[in-house]
């Protein structure tokens, strides 16, 4: 058996670059397959060809080598990952309470400015649009969104000071 399991090695390198996709993996492919062809020999049926047995061995092992690679992810050399760029947790979290913050700031201004804020701003509809949706001249729409503009900035301007005098 051994015999015709060098006489199928040409072939069986071959095919397993062609799965792995490079002639290294493909050497590690054929190397496990051999490996297990060894250790269950007693499983090969005789009469039957030993080549399409190792290559369904092969097929095997690459299809579960590529789902436990899917399941573990992408393997990094650990020397590498000092020059990944990661998501700064702090920024995260300043992002999302700055988010907050606008958010609250949104909410505490008076409902006609919120409304036309909402309108403008957040819905992106023109000063017009807005106008008429809320039936008012364009002029207040103008105005309150001003003021909407104005007092958000203010509050969010004086959330960075009392930031900046925590030690930020």
């Amino acid at each position: 058996m051994r015999t015709a399991i060098v006489a199928v090695l040409p072939r069986l390198r071959r095919f397993c670059a062609a799965m792995a996709g490079s002639a290294a993996d493909g050497d590690d492919l054929m190397q496990a397959t051999v490996e297990r062809a060894l250790l269950r020999s007693g499983q090969f049926e005789p009469g039957t060809r030993l080549d399409s047995w190792m290559f369904r061995i092969a097929q095997n092992l690459h299809i579960d080598g590529a789902r436990a690679a899917k399941r573990r992810g992408t393997a990094v050399d650990v020397e590498v990952l000092h020059s990944l760029a990661g998501s700064d947790g702090r920024e995260l979290v300043e992002s999302r309470s700055d988010l907050a913050a606008a958010q609250r700031a949104l909410q505490a201004l008076p409902e006609d400015q919120r409304a036309v804020f909402a309108m403008v701003v957040i819905e992106g509809r023109s000063y017009r649009d807005a106008a008429e949706a809320l039936d008012l001249p364009i002029g207040t729409v103008m105005s309150r969104l001003a003021r909407a503009r104005g007092k958000i900035a203010e509050t969010l301007a004086g959330r960075q000071d009392a930031q900046k005098e925590a030690g930020r």
